[in-house]
Formats: C-alpha cells, sequence, structure tokens
C-alpha cells in the first residue's frame, strides 16, 4: 500500500489538469473559437484566452484568415517529421482535424514548453497559442494539453453586443448594418452589409478603430490623413479627390475622401476616411468603403454611425 498511495496521489494530480468531460467550453469575449480550459485557468486580463492565476501558464486564442488553415496543413504535409526539435501531431475536435506542434523554448530566462494549434472554421482560422513554464509541466503534461485542444469548438457567430461591449467607445447607431465583426478585440470592429465568404467591397462597410500617437499640428495633421488615407489595405489606383479639416462630434478631426479600386472583382469604390484627433493617447479612425454607384445613400449611413460614436463612463 506504502507504493500505490503514492503513484495514485500523482495519477490524480495529472488528471485535475484535464478538462472535465461535462464541462462547457468557454469562448474568450468577441470570438468564435472557444475550448474546455484545463483546471486552474481563468480567462486572461490582458488578451484573448486563458492564463493561471500567477499569469505563467498561458493559452492564447485568436482568428486568422481562412486560408491559414490549408497553408499550415500544406507546410505539415510537405515536411510530416518536423525540423530544429517541433513535434507536429494532429487531433480530431468538434470543430475539424487541429494540427499543432510541440517545443521547448524560453520566455526570456524561464524554459518553458509552447504548443500551437489551428483548426478551421467557418470564414476563419482558429489560432491557439499556449505556453507552460517547465516547473508547471507535471500537471500541464502534454496529454494534458492535447485533450484541452480536443475539446476545441466554433460558433457560427458573435452577438454584435458582445463584440461592440468590447470596444473602448460606445456605438450608439449602427445604421442597419448587420454583419458585424471583431478585427481586433477591443480596438477594431467592422460593420458591413457582405460577409466574409461574399467578401466585403462589393457593399457598404465601415472599419471602426483607434490608432496611436497623431500629429498635435494643424498641418502636420493634414499631411498624416492623406497618407494614412493613400495606405488603406485593399484599395488601389487610389486617387484622393478630398481632404479637409472638420469637427467630429465637437473634436478636431480630418475628413479625407478616394476614389479608387477594391476586391478581387475591381469594384470602383469612394472610400472616406475619418480621423477624430485625441489631445492625448489614441486617436479615432473611421474607413468607410461603398461601390461609386451605392456611394450617396452609403454616405448618409456612414454618418450616421460616426456621430454616434460616443466615449464610454
Amino acid at each position: 500500500m506504502t507504493l500505490i498511495r503514492p503513484l495514485a496521489a500523482l495519477a490524480l494530480l495529472v488528471a485535475s489538469a484535464l478538462p472535465a468531460l461535462a464541462a462547457d467550453a468557454v469562448f474568450p469575449p468577441g470570438l468564435r473559437l472557444g475550448m474546455v480550459p484545463l483546471i486552474g485557468l481563468s480567462t486572461a486580463k490582458t488578451f484573448p484566452g486563458f492564463e493561471s492565476e500567477d499569469g505563467n501558464v498561458k493559452v492564447l486564442i485568436t482568428e486568422l484568415p481562412p486560408a491559414a488553415y490549408g497553408e499550415v496543413v500544406s507546410a505539415f504535409n510537405s515536411n510530416p517529421a518536423g525540423a530544429n526539435g517541433v513535434k507536429q501531431d494532429k487531433i480530431e475536435t468538434p470543430a475539424g482535424l487541429a494540427y499543432f506542434t510541440t517545443e521547448s523554448g524560453k520566455a526570456g530566462e524561464t524554459p518553458v514548453k509552447r504548443y500551437s494549434m489551428i483548426v478551421p472554421g467557418a470564414g476563419f482560422s482558429g489560432y491557439v497559442a499556449v505556453q507552460i513554464p517547465d516547473n508547471a509541466t507535471k500537471i500541464y503534461t502534454d496529454e494534458a494539453v492535447r485533450q484541452m485542444f480536443a475539446s476545441t469548438v466554433t460558433r457560427k457567430q458573435v452577438s454584435a453586443d458582445e463584440q461592440i461591449a468590447l470596444m473602448p467607445f460606445k456605438i450608439t447607431d449602427l445604421a442597419d448594418f448587420k454583419d458585424i465583426r471583431t478585427l481586433a478585440p477591443g480596438s477594431s470592429i467592422i460593420l458591413a452589409d457582405g460577409d466574409e465568404t461574399t467578401g466585403y467591397e462589393s457593399k457598404p462597410f465601415m472599419i471602426l478603430g483607434l490608432i496611436g500617437a497623431t500629429p498635435q499640428q494643424a498641418d502636420d495633421r493634414a499631411r498624416f490623413a492623406q497618407e494614412a488615407a493613400l495606405q488603406i489595405p485593399g484599395l488601389r489606383e487610389s486617387r484622393v479627390t478630398m481632404s479637409e479639416p472638420i469637427r467630429i462630434n465637437g473634436q478636431q478631426g480630418f475628413e479625407t475622401r478616394i476614389d479608387g479600386i477594391s476586391g478581387k472583382d475591381k469594384t470602383a469604390v469612394t472610400v472616406v476616411q475619418w480621423i477624430r484627433f485625441s489631445g492625448g493617447g489614441a486617436s479615432l479612425r473611421i474607413i468607410a468603403s461603398a461601390p461609386r454607384d451605392q456611394w450617396p445613400a452609403a454616405f448618409t449611413r456612414f454618418r450616421a454611425v460616426r456621430d454616434g460614436i460616443q466615449p464610454k463612463g
């Protein structure tokens, strides 16, 4: 009995880190990817995912473009044995066949074990990165992480209220946009008539987000706004048609309009960029696009959303 008891205690300790079979998957706010976290992990405070109370064990969860999953699968198939000490594996999950890697590394001076997993989603690829200090690997074992990965699920959509609640400002008027999608939790969001499957460019859409420090002088702000507008991703053959200072909800701002071509179908679009400058901290940037033949009606909706953005608190 003296031999059995320590073995039984060790087995219970290891098993305690496994996700409870009857537990429900937890979705980080704003994301369509969730899983049953390991015992001892709770929702992280500063990133989407889970972490231990001391913050040393981390599970980062995020969404990548839909093509990312196929690229990883191709990489696995071309080199199934892995390389440079990276172990490759795959596992069936409710979300689909997941591919993951295991490797050793360092976080600063601390030896850690890292796991990376990717799964297919509807219109996105789900990505999970796990980091466990070596001194916690007896509890958070390879098998425990594998079981957590096996619990991965997806949901079709996240409610607009849940996504908007993550933003650092209030959006009081959605102007009848039906597709609401977080681009970066807590910092940028898209409102659209289209969706990821059909593509956004052929219908009106808006991207609302925050940008870092912006110039304080009027001339510098004009130059900054025009340069930012001409670097909007996905917009080709861009031509600035208007750029002038305005006031947005009582604050200094800048409006820039651009004609260009967007999307794989080479849709002729008109785009407006509004920047609402902040005296300190992050400024609000709005990018709104519509096919040129839909511009007049879309612009009215764009302004309604812009004017309905209010500070929290």
